[in-house]
C-alpha cells in the first residue's frame, strides 16, 4: 500500500465483531460499524509549541478502541478504511 498519514492522523482497519447472540444472527442491515481497529500505519506525531515533533503513542499493529463518529471513510486499494487523528482514539487493547 501506497500510503502515509501525515502529523498525528493513523490508518485503521476496522475488526468486525462476532454478531451472533445465541441462535440470532443480526442481518447486516441491523449491524452497527465496530468501534473496534488495528492500526495499519501512523504519521510521524504532531507538532508541540516548541517546534519539535511529539510521537504518536500508537503504533502499527496496535489493536485500538475509537469513538463511534471517529475518522473519516476512505477506499485505499479496494478495501475500506479509517483515517482519524490520534486524539480520536479512545485506548490501546492490550
Amino acid at each position: 500500500m501506497g500510503f502515509r498519514p501525515l502529523h498525528d492522523r493513523v490508518l485503521v482497519r476496522r475488526i468486525e465483531e462476532d454478531q451472533k447472540v445465541g441462535s440470532i444472527i443480526i442481518p447486516d442491515t441491523a449491524k452497527e460499524k465496530p468501534q473496534q481497529g488495528e492500526v495499519i500505519s501512523a504519521g510521524p506525531g504532531a507538532r508541540g509549541d516548541d517546534g519539535k515533533i511529539v510521537a504518536l503513542d500508537v503504533k502499527a499493529g496496535d489493536k485500538i478502541l475509537f469513538g463511534k463518529w471517529s475518522g473519516t471513510e476512505v477506499k485505499i486499494d479496494g478495501e475500506e478504511l479509517l483515517i482519524m487523528k490520534e486524539s480520536d482514539i479512545l485506548g490501546v487493547i492490550a
